[in-house]
C-alpha cells in the first residue's frame, strides 16, 4: 500500500479545505438573493394575512402593493420617525432595545370598502423560543381587526396552536383600552375567558407559557403604539 508523507497529508488536506469553504461560500452569495426575497415575500404574507388578505409566494407581492397604501415608523412619543423605513426594521433587535430607543412600524391597509386598517409587527418569546406576528387594529385604533401569530418551534398540538385559526379569530374585536380609554392590552385566560370581556381571550389548553408568553409579548410590543393610536384616534374624531 502506497504511504503518503506528512507534508503530502497537510497540503491535500488543506486544498481540500480552501476549495469547500470556497465552494460553500460561493453557494452562499449566490443564494443570498434568493434568501433575502423569500423573506420578503413571507413577512409581505404575514402582513397581508393580518387583514384577512389570503396570499401566497406568486400573489403577496401584488397584493401587497395593492391593498398596503403606506407605511412608516414612530417613536414611543407616537411621532414620525422619517429617516427609517418601516419595512427595513427588525423587531427581533428593537425588542432588546428600553421602549423609548425603540423604533415601531406601522403599516396602513385599506380593503375594498374604503376602510383603513393599521398593522404593527409583534415580537416575544414562548416556550422554546420566539413567537412573533402582526396586530391589524380597525378605524377606531383600538379594536383588532385580525391577527396573524407564528413561532419557531412551540410543542404541536400545545403552544403551536398559536398559529391555527380557532386561537386567532378570538381576538377579532376585542379592544387594547378599557371603557376610560387606558391601555390594557389583552389577557390570555387559562381556564376560561369572560364571554363579555373585550380584553380577554381564552389560553391554549396545555400551552399555559407559550400564551402567557404571548400576552407578554402583546402587552410589550402594544404599549409601544399608545400614543401614535391615541394620538391618531384623536385626529380623526376632529
Amino acid at each position: 500500500m502506497k504511504r503518503f508523507s506528512n507534508t503530502y497529508i497537510f497540503i491535500f488536506s488543506s486544498i481540500m479545505v480552501i476549495l469547500v469553504a470556497a465552494i460553500l461560500s460561493s453557494a452562499a452569495m449566490l443564494l443570498q438573493p434568493i434568501q433575502k426575497r423569500n423573506i420578503e415575500v413571507e413577512k409581505k404574507k404575514n402582513i397581508l394575512a393580518s387583514i384577512n388578505i389570503e396570499s401566497d409566494a406568486s400573489t403577496a407581492e401584488e397584493l401587497y402593493d395593492e391593498y398596503i397604501k403606506e407605511s412608516f415608523v414612530v417613536d414611543l412619543s407616537g411621532g414620525m420617525i422619517d429617516e427609517l423605513v418601516a419595512f427595513d426594521v427588525d423587531m427581533k433587535k428593537e425588542i432588546r432595545k428600553p421602549h423609548e430607543e425603540r423604533a415601531f412600524p406601522v403599516y396602513v391597509g385599506e380593503l375594498e370598502d374604503g376602510n383603513r386598517k393599521y398593522i404593527v409587527p409583534v415580537e416575544g418569546k414562548g416556550l422554546w423560543g420566539p413567537i412573533y406576528g402582526y396586530v391589524s387594529f380597525s378605524d377606531d385604533m383600538t379594536s383588532i381587526f385580525g391577527t396573524n401569530f407564528d413561532h419557531d418551534g412551540e410543542t404541536p398540538g400545545l403552544g403551536a396552536e398559536i398559529n391555527t385559526d380557532w386561537f386567532q379569530e378570538q381576538f377579532i374585536g376585542k379592544k387594547i383600552f378599557n371603557e376610560t380609554g387606558h391601555f390594557i392590552s389583552i389577557e390570555v385566560v387559562r381556564g376560561k375567558a369572560d364571554p363579555e370581556s373585550l380584553n380577554e381571550v381564552d389560553a391554549i389548553s396545555g400551552g399555559t407559557i407559550t400564551s402567557k408568553g404571548l400576552e407578554a409579548m402583546l402587552m410589550d410590543c402594544l404599549s409601544g403604539y399608545e400614543n401614535y393610536l391615541k394620538n391618531h384616534k384623536s385626529k380623526k374624531d376632529e
